[in-house]
């Protein structure tokens, strides 16, 4: 199974969390699993930890070193997803979920 993670979620996974659920925790952990992380996901932290607000209390490099330590893959973003996502009926609140999610998902919309 492919696992596309959330930006937060993929941090409650590295530092066990119990904002992450057992169902979560589970098919994370689940040899059967492929966990992906976007590089999107990557940008965020970056972002939100260079402005310092509290929320994001890990730098983007050390994310990156702990999910290469959990063993997640990493989505890389081509300007060629971002035009194809265009005609993929999904939408969410967060444009970088939006976006990770559309790049997945673009060479399955029709």
């Amino acid at each position: 199974m492919n696992l596309l993670l959330d930006t937060h979620v993929a941090l409650w996974a590295i530092v066990d969390s119990p904002k992450l659920t057992e169902k979560a925790r589970e098919l994370i952990q689940s040899p059967k699993t492929a966990v992906w992380i976007s590089a999107a996901s990557v940008w965020e932290i970056a972002i939100k930890h260079a402005l310092a607000r509290g929320d994001m209390p890990v730098a983007s490099q050390d994310a990156v070193r702990y999910f290469r330590e959990s063993g997640y893959r990493f989505l890389a973003v081509e300007a060629e997803h971002a035009v194809l996502s265009k005609d993929c009926p999904l939408t969410t609140t967060t444009p970088l979920i939006a976006f990770s999610l559309r790049k997945r998902l673009s060479s399955q919309c029709d």
